[in-house]
């Protein structure tokens, strides 16, 4: 007498977890988010601790705190590029692809987990640069206090910025699949482009540049801004749009 073996079902929880799984089994996942949190840490000290009163007034104190973002948008634009991009070049995502036929539960889980972790990391992150920079800020303008207005938003918005920023070039990576062409067109629309289009001379441009990824991360870091809510909006759409043409290319090319 045969007994029936019951197939193993796909589930979004199953496919969620297997991401979970890969990533965090994955050395150079942790490598580049220590050294994230890291070098936001040391340059978020190091910038506080070199500071004299008067130089750098004008700027928002929790922008300065939080200089080490500019690492950070790299290092984690790279690690979102690798967690897709990397899949190709290594032909593992033959293997993962067969397992999940549909494909783009793959994509979806793959952006929830890897947002999540740098979500919590970066605003661990920054509730502890925040207090550690300010104890060589006090006594200067830029003393101030987690309770203070703005403050716990522009570090929670500072969090969410760069877990964005990350699923976006998740996005690319699964777009390119190739890993410097994801990493060339990550740079150029980050830190590239917005700068070069800064130049022109037109006031239409230079609205359009205020919400480009880098400039709206700028915007929700910033503890007196009055304009979060739109920059964290153009962040999303970004992210999305990054996302929405990952998933047509996944569905209409062959792996």
């Amino acid at each position: 007498m045969t007994t029936a073996t019951t197939p193993y079902r796909v589930t979004p929880a199953r496919v969620l977890h297997s991401e979970w799984h890969k990533l965090r089994t994955l050395r150079s996942t942790w490598i580049t988010l220590v050294a994230t949190s890291v070098l936001t840490l040391a340059m978020g000290a190091g910038v506080s601790a070199a500071y004299d009163a008067g130089d750098g007034a004008h700027m928002d104190t929790v922008v300065l705190v939080l200089l080490g973002t500019q690492f950070a948008t790299v290092n984690l634009g790279v690690l979102g590029i690798l967690s897709t991009a990397g899949e190709y070049s290594t032909g593992q995502i033959r293997a993962t692809m067969t397992a999940v036929p549909t494909r783009l539960p793959v994509l979806w889980s793959k952006a929830a987990v890897l947002g999540t972790i740098t979500f919590v990391l970066s605003l661990w992150t920054n509730l502890l640069t925040f207090p550690l920079a300010q104890s060589f800020l006090d006594g200067t303008e830029h003393e101030a206090a987690l309770g203070d207005p703005g403050v716990l938003r522009a570090l929670t918005g500072n969090a969410a910025g760069l877990a964005l920023l990350t699923v976006l070039a998740l996005g690319l990576g699964a777009l390119a699949r190739s890993v410097p062409i994801a990493t060339g067109v990550f740079i150029g629309l980050v830190m590239i482009l917005p700068e070069v289009l800064a130049m022109l001379p037109y006031d239409i441009v230079d609205d359009a540049v205020r919400h480009f990824p880098n400039r709206a991360l700028e915007t929700l870091t910033a503890a007196d801004s009055a304009s979060s809510g739109t920059a964290l909006l153009a962040m999303s759409l970004w992210t999305t749009a990054s996302l929405a043409a990952a998933a047509l290319t996944l569905k209409r090319r062959d792996v």
